[in-house]
């Protein structure tokens, strides 16, 4: 008896002791807990954000994310209808605890020990932030202990603002998008802030279920869910029961299917951007892509779009003939334009700025440049002929003029460069030194393999579309340097600048006076006074031009090119195929000038007109573009050209006089010309 006693009471003592005991140990646990939450401060709230690029007129034209698409935006720029009702459904007492609601908690315990499992929740918004953020979606009671760890460090270290802020802009709403504002953008194609009353309540349906209660997967679902909410938020005083029978009986209108494709204005500029912006931040390009920039870029989108217009319109849609295209501010450098190819999911490759191809005749206004430095002028002339060159190793070059015809007398560089003369240009290169080009090509900007031959001249060696419109920039600005670049700003993901572009004025690398000279000799391709044995390049896109131009087109088998500016706009086009097979089409190699004269005319539509800057030291005069000298009114034709100051031609021509007929020197002559053919009467005629 004495024994039953003696256990009866031991028995009433640990039925004391025990929850004492357990007291003791939950309360040590959690002085522990805080103690150790104190001692290791905040944990870091950085996470996968969305970098979003903005044009030169700050529109959103693209973002990046990694495998989360998130874009963070404070809660001053969310809607308080999607702040009250995500409260509203998943924290209801969210500003009154310190992370755990204990009620739920404990009723959460309660079913969990009856069903022995862990399928009921009680997470606050806290406990649901330090899962985003920490941790896996595991249901054990090791993540359940590491969850409430982290909830301990966040509500000490971090303001009830702070950690909403960072709740809403992290949830899951499915279908890829992380966060209020992506999941704005992708069901109703409008920003957070903007969202309405019933809007917002279909958007906090969403996180509990994604796949179950999206409105993209079950309509009948997301809308059950959404009526739940808005009747919570009448209990919660939030609204009156009118706004509630509004926004329940509200047509929602989301997003459609391409929409939320959020294909990129430019997805060849946008990846230059990325590359530009990793290479400024010296970061590895994926921490670019989910580091939550905003880099604020130079792309005018209504440029950009006039380029891919007019590429749609003139190239045949059954083609395989690729494009690679760029415009360029020649004052800043900053890309306004970029089309890399025709079609980005086919492929990503830049043509625009990797592919290297040759350009041809275009590559000509730098050896010209060259030329003008020594010694040259506008009216230097120079016999155009069939031409074997024999070089200093003993190799015969022989180059020919575009389907063999030629002069067959002396032409100044004017007519030249507006006829685009091979034999002219090889002449020049030999007599200034091919080494000397290639100097001066480095000057234009040119890095890549450029062999000092005869055929340099006439484009031989390969380069960029990207090089080309840099070098004519260069012309185009009066001869300062051009570094071309897409990134004029960028802000961290907390708005602070990481980096913003000086803009300067850059060095003077070339010569202005010899800059605009060589400017006013390219506007020669679209000037019929300096038609010759055949007419200006650029015959057929004068009449379709509103301004006056500078330009140079370039053509080899493979590869078309039409590169030119104004004083505001550079613009290159390149046409020809991946595989480097030949143009067979008289219209393919019609297309790089066409895209080339559209993009200018949409451009420049309703810009003023701007003139060359004409420099001190440069001089002008009519000239006769036969003879090369100055003209008198007894020219046919004459043009306005510039010179250097000291090396204008002082002689009148003479070519040209009242009642002076051609007559044949000796019989033999006439002999020569009874013996020509019809066609070649007709040709010596018109040229």
């Amino acid at each position: 008896m004495r024994n039953l006693l003696r256990m009866h009471g031991d028995k009433k003592r640990l039925a004391y002791l025990l929850p004492l005991a357990i007291f003791v140990i939950s309360m040590t646990f959690l002085i522990g807990v805080y103690a150790v939450s104190f001692l290791l401060g905040p944990p870091p709230l950085t996470n996968d954000q969305n970098t979003v690029y903005y044009s030169a007129g700050g529109n959103v034209i693209g973002e990046e994310h990694g495998a989360e698409n998130r874009r963070w935006v404070s809660l001053d720029e969310m809607s308080p209808s999607l702040i009250n009702a995500t409260l509203a459904v998943e924290d209801q007492h969210f500003y009154d605890h310190n992370g755990f609601d204990l009620k739920r908690i404990a009723g959460a315990i309660l079913a969990d020990i009856k069903s022995f499992s862990l399928k009921e929740g009680a997470s606050t918004l806290t406990q649901q932030y330090a899962r985003n953020l920490y941790l896996s979606h595991e249901k054990t009671w090791m993540r359940k202990l590491k969850e409430a760890f982290y909830t301990v460090r966040l509500e000490m270290h971090y303001s009830k603002k702070e950690i909403l802020e960072g709740y809403l802009n992290t949830i899951y709403y499915g279908h890829g998008a992380y966060g209020a504002e992506a999941a704005s953008k992708h069901f109703f194609d409008k920003s957070a802030d903007s969202l309405s009353l019933a809007e917002s309540a279909m958007l906090a349906a969403i996180p509990k279920g994604p796949a179950y209660y999206s409105p993209f997967n079950n309509q009948e679902n997301a809308k059950n869910r959404q009526r739940h909410i808005l009747h919570l938020m009448v209990q919660e005083g939030v609204i009156s029961e009118q706004e509630q029978l509004l926004a329940a009986r509200k047509k929602l209108a989301f997003s459609d299917a391409k929409q939320r494709e959020n294909v990129p204005l430019s997805p060849y500029f946008q990846d230059a951007v990325l590359q530009e912006a990793a290479s400024l931040l010296d970061l590895d390009a994926e921490k670019v892509r989910s580091g939550g920039y905003h880099i604020y870029t130079t792309l005018d989108k209504e440029l950009q779009q006039q380029l891919k217009q007019s590429a749609s319109t003139v190239i045949h849609k059954g083609s395989d003939i690729q494009l690679g295209a760029m415009a360029m501010d020649p004052a800043t450098g900053g890309i306004r334009g970029l089309i890399g190819g025709r079609d980005y999911n086919k492929s990503q490759f830049n043509r625009a700025m990797q592919a290297e191809r040759m350009p041809g005749s275009a590559f000509k206004p730098f050896l010209y440049y060259a030329a003008l430095k020594n010694g040259y002028t506008p009216t230097t002339m120079l016999m155009s002929k069939p031409t074997a060159f024999r070089l200093e190793n003993g190799n015969v070059y022989q180059p020919s003029n575009y389907n063999g015809y030629y002069a067959d007398k002396p032409i100044s560089l004017a007519q030249a460069l507006a006829l685009s003369d091979n034999i002219y240009a090889v002449k020049t290169n030999l007599y200034i030194g091919p080494e000397n080009l290639v100097d001066t090509a480095r000057k234009f900007g040119f890095d890549g393999k450029l062999p000092a031959v005869p055929s340099l001249a006439l484009g031989s060696a390969s380069v960029t579309v990207e090089e080309m419109v840099t070098g004519y920039s260069m012309l185009a600005n009066g001869g300062h340097q051009v570094d071309a670049h897409t990134v004029t700003k960028i802000t961290n993901r907390h708005g602070k600048t990481v980096f913003e572009r000086e803009q300067e004025q850059k060095e003077q690398v070339l010569d202005p006076q010899t800059s605009f000279v060589l400017t006013h000799l390219l506007t020669g391709m679209f000037d019929r006074s300096l038609d010759g044995y055949m007419p200006v390049t650029g015959s057929r896109m004068a009449d379709k031009l509103n301004r006056t131009y500078a330009g140079k087109s370039g053509t080899t088998n493979s590869d078309s090119w039409m590169v030119g500016y104004s004083p505001s706009l550079t613009v290159g086009v390149w046409t020809g195929y991946d595989d480097s097979r030949q143009m067979t089409k008289v219209a393919e190699h019609r297309y790089a000038k066409q895209i080339w004269a559209n993009v200018m005319k949409a451009a420049h539509n309703e810009t003023a007109t701007k003139t060359f800057n004409k420099p001190s030291g440069v001089t002008s005069m009519p000239i006769d573009p036969e003879s090369g000298k100055r003209a008198t009114p007894y020219c046919d034709t004459s043009r306005l050209m510039y010179f250097e100051e000291g090396t204008a031609p002082e002689e009148y021509c003479t070519m040209h006089m009242p009642d002076d007929e051609p007559k044949p020197d000796n019989d033999n002559e006439k002999e020569q010309d009874s013996d020509k053919g019809m066609f070649e009467k007709v040709i010596d005629f018109l040229f």
